[in-house]
């Protein structure tokens, strides 16, 4: 090849090389959505602040501190109202890490809707309680197929709360152990004082209990499965 040539080639193999070189040579890939993980999970909680929730009668007794969801207050509940699901669920699979102080009591409601004061009228309460008073234990469908004296947890650890709806069945979950596995019979009564402890749809609450409790909520994931 004669000389003169050799720089012009030279300066048009590396144009071609860098024009077809894959993206990532040129840029970094946009990251992901933050909200979604995994498998289809979505999170419900984006570690700063309680964007998406709504609290009732107390709004002080959570808050947020090192992405984490601080309950600590008098009675209050907190309802998601965020966009994911347009805050309405039937069949899914949902699930927190969740750590409790000693003689603390909580819970995570499902099928539920907001309400400005008192204990949430619908849906199903998931208990949170290793060594309240209490004798209805962590992993327990609360007056209904409860988890009794013993929790299958420790105060002070974290732990993962598993809850899956399908259809009329529940399967709850602690650290990837089934604690209830229930299903909701066509001729089932709601507890007394409780009329609203039925299979529907709905969003999902944290329960503030009282000023004593203490407990503590992060990573808190929801997979729709209808």
């Amino acid at each position: 090849m004669p000389r003169r040539l050799v720089l012009p080639y030279s300066l048009f193999t590396l144009v071609l090389h860098i024009a077809l070189a894959p993206h990532d040579c040129l840029a970094a890939e946009p990251a992901a959505d933050h909200a979604e993980s995994e498998g289809g999970w979505v999170s419900l909680f984006n570690g700063e602040d309680l964007a998406g929730w709504r609290a009732s009668e107390n709004e002080g007794t959570f808050r947020v501190e090192d992405g984490v969801i601080v309950v600590h207050g008098p009675r209050s509940h907190l309802f998601y109202e965020g966009p994911v699901g347009g805050a309405d669920f039937k069949d899914f699979e949902w699930k927190c890490d969740v750590k409790t102080t000693p003689g603390s009591n909580s819970g995570m409601y499902f099928h539920t809707e907001y309400q400005e004061e008192g204990w949430p009228v619908k849906g199903y309460e998931v208990q949170v309680n290793a060594t309240h008073g209490d004798a209805r234990k962590t992993g327990g469908l609360y007056a209904i197929e409860d988890v009794m004296d013993d929790a299958p947890h420790e105060d002070g650890e974290w732990f993962t709360q598993h809850v899956v709806v399908r259809g009329k069945r529940i399967v709850v979950r602690v650290n990837g152990e089934v604690t209830t596995d229930f299903t909701e019979p066509e001729d089932h009564t709601p507890p007394e004082g409780k009329p609203g402890r039925l299979i529907s749809h709905g969003t999902f609450a944290l329960q503030g209990h009282d000023p004593a409790s203490k407990v503590y909520f992060k990573n808190l994931l929801v997979r729709p499965l209808d």
